[in-house]
């Protein structure tokens, strides 16, 4: 019964968002265009993603898989126009072809170009080993150059102002109180985290004071969380009311 009332919900949307997109044509606010079928369909695809607050559709799954293969695809196009092309077809394989002299390949780009294909080996169980090389080379890279930065933006970063004197010269009473705070919420927070010696007395009551830092720290990264998914909300709903409906001007 339950299955058989929700297919007549979404047979009913989907015949109200067409009912919806005749009148719209017929009155004007959408024009007979490639324009007018591109806002169509982004309301269409809108909707369809909003219909996962009511269950898990059909409607929702094909949505859901068009966004996937359109966004692989997409991805794929501007890997190779912006990647592949400039930077290993156009001067390797190109002036090969050239008929100026004066242009030649660049081979030390086939060291990459080898190890890139040896990706592509994942597929073969013969061969899948050499794709071990690539992902040693991609992990040692990334590793090389992640780390210096990962330790200069989290760690020396976050350790400045936890040294900096609390109370300096030339420097308002509000900068003052923020460096005692950044000091006291680092303290409290390694206080809280030091499990080698059970929090009694003053330990415990300065890893209370941890608790509530983490607290306002994690409020504030979910209540930043919350309101980037708002912002996205509320512009796919001015996209609705405005470019589709036109009830918004």
């Amino acid at each position: 019964m339950k299955n058989k009332t929700g297919f007549t919900v979404i047979i009913g949307c989907v015949a109200l968002f067409f009912i919806t997109n005749i009148y719209l044509i017929s009155s004007g606010h959408l024009a007979v265009s490639a324009s007018g079928f591109g806002v169509i369909v982004a309301a269409g695809l809108t909707l369809a993603m909003y219909s996962f607050l009511y269950k898990d559709t059909p409607v929702f799954k094909i949505a859901e898989n068009l966004y996937v293969g359109v966004s692989l695809g997409y991805t794929i196009i501007i890997t190779w126009y912006n990647f592949l092309k400039p930077d290993l077809y156009d001067p390797l394989i190109v002036p090969f072809f050239s008929s100026d002299p004066a242009i030649k390949p660049k081979y030390s780009l086939i060291v990459p170009f080898v190890l890139g294909l040896f990706i592509l080996t994942r597929f073969s169980r013969s061969f899948s080993w050499l794709s071990r090389w690539s992902f040693a080379y991609i992990v040692g890279l990334g590793a090389g150059i992640g780390i210096p930065r990962v330790i200069s933006a989290f760690l020396l970063e976050q350790i400045e102002p936890s040294i900096k004197p609390v109370f300096t010269d030339g420097e308002g009473i509000l900068s003052s109180i923020n460096t005692l705070l950044i000091l006291l919420g680092v303290v409290s927070v390694l206080f809280y985290f030091f499990f080698s010696v059970e929090h009694k007395g003053v330990r415990e009551r300065i890893s209370q004071i941890g608790i509530w830092f983490l607290m306002v720290s994690f409020g504030a990264s979910f209540g930043y969380t919350v309101m980037g998914r708002m912002s996205l909300l509320i512009g796919r709903a001015q996209f609705l009311m405005k470019d589709w409906l036109g009830i918004l001007q």
